[in-house]
């Protein structure tokens, strides 16, 4: 091996050591979290059948009655939602603030009683997407994730480069020796893992960043795009349906986050004096309307109606269609029942196209459970490399210290190095802003190891 090749190995293993020691305790929440929401369709039935699960008879209530059993039940809460029954053995569901909780109350559709209730926010699923996405401590925990996934990144890039066989045999390349014992075997683990992952931890990774609060906001209003046509016939609010979703609950699709929300109504018959958005809503439109409007248009079930909140507001009737292509986003006038919007799978973009199928991928739904269990080993994977990095590192760290790896400079691959760097710092720029506090506490200790020589 050249003077150039070690210097280059030794730099990349250096920076795949710093990128593991911040990443592996992200990568294990996040593989252990998205394992559990991974089974959201199974264990709700297990956990809640009695709310989610009813008998089948003959004749429905409509929405509306439904409505009003709810608002029986609960009458100083204000219902946000209306989740119809998927299909004739399920709940309707309400989704509603009652004092200082957002509770969801599951009706039987058939008979009108309320099953019980279930906290919107502190239910196992609930608790499990917003651990995922945001640590469930809001904005700075949406940071660290995103930074912890551009990071993820890197550590896959420096460690198929760490991985490349350079002449060695199959043998603790493409399996593990399991006839060796100590950090050689933990190693194979780790070296193995890490490849047969790779590709798909990158697609898990990049997708997953899409919904990020940072990234994922600026590559959306980078790719994702609407025909200007769709909306110039109808008055705009300041509001992006992204409003409607929230790190506990998805209502609309990501690729219509960053759409302009419409508003209802004449607005010099429903507004005083230009208030445009003050005021509660009181529809004229009844809840069933809508729901005959989605059945009419072909609105796949499982679609939610959220109710308007303001004078002008909206009802949007949203599915997020484990299959994307079903994917359906309505708005419609509360005054006159006036379809203001109706986006679907033909009008998105590829871009759009390509992250929601990612999005699927990601959330294991495009396949079943086929989708299901190729995800699940990726997480398993996930736990394995991050540990095995970590055993990896204990084994050979030395008493009383980090255990960096050492590094030897060589100018021209310190370019190449730099370039692959500024690369990831324009892509992911939480990542270059990180790089650069890692860089200067790198060199800081390399002065002070210097000074003690």
């Amino acid at each position: 091996m050249t003077t150039q090749k070690i210097s280059f190995y030794n730099l990349a293993w250096r920076w795949h050591f710093y990128a593991g020691l911040f990443v592996a305790p992200f990568m294990v929440l996040l593989a252990l979290t998205g394992g559990i929401y991974l089974f959201k369709p199974q264990l709700d039935p297990l956990m809640y059948g009695h709310l989610l699960t009813v008998p089948a008879a003959e004749h429905a209530l409509s929405a509306d009655e439904q409505l009003q059993r709810a608002q029986a039940a609960y009458p100083h809460a204000a219902i946000s939602k209306y989740l119809p029954p998927a299909d004739a053995t399920r709940s309707a569901q309400f989704v509603m603030r009652n004092g200082a909780h957002e509770v969801t109350v599951f009706i039987d559709p058939y008979r009108g009683t309320v099953l019980g209730e279930q906290d919107a926010n502190n239910n196992l699923q609930a608790i499990v997407r917003a651990l995922h996405g945001e640590l469930m401590i809001g904005t700075v925990g949406d940071r660290l994730i995103e930074l912890a996934a551009g990071w993820g990144v890197m550590l896959v890039v420096s460690g198929l480069y760490l991985w490349w066989p350079r002449g060695k045999s199959s043998a603790g390349i493409l399996w593990p020796r399991f006839n060796t014992r100590g950090r050689v075997f933990w190693r194979d683990l780790h070296a193995v893992a890490g490849f047969w992952g790779a590709a798909f931890l990158l697609v898990m990774l990049l997708s997953g960043m899409t919904w990020t609060g940072f990234w994922g906001k600026q590559y959306a209003d980078l790719w994702n795009t609407f025909p200007a046509a769709m909306w110039n016939s109808v008055p705009q609010s300041d509001q992006q349906a992204r409003v409607l979703n929230t790190a506990t609950q998805q209502t609309v699709p990501w690729a219509l986050e960053n759409t302009p929300m419409p508003m209802s109504g004449d607005h010099a018959e429903h507004m005083n004096h230009g208030a445009m958005h003050a005021g509660p809503a009181a529809p004229t439109v009844r809840l069933q309307q809508v729901v005959d409007l989605a059945n009419a248009r072909k609105v796949e079930p499982g679609y939610s109606i959220t109710f308007p909140t303001t004078a002008t507001g909206v009802f949007t009737v949203a599915v997020f269609a484990d299959d994307p292509r079903n994917d359906a986003t309505l708005h419609v006038d509360q005054y006159t029942g006036k379809v203001l919007a109706d986006v679907r799978w033909d009008h998105y973009n590829l871009v759009a196209r390509a992250t929601e199928t990612g999005v699927m991928l990601h959330e294991g739904k495009m396949f079943g459970w086929v989708n299901q269990l190729i995800v699940l080993l990726i997480c398993l994977m996930i736990l394995l490399s991050a540990v095995s990095g970590v055993v990896i590192w204990w084994k050979r760290r030395p008493q009383g210290g980090l255990g960096v790896p050492p590094l030897r400079h060589d100018l021209p691959k310190w370019k190449t190095a730099m370039a692959i760097m500024l690369g990831l710092a324009i892509i992911f720029p939480l990542v270059g802003a990180s790089l650069v506090l890692v860089w200067a506490l790198d060199r800081l200790l390399l002065s002070r190891i210097s000074a003690t020589a």
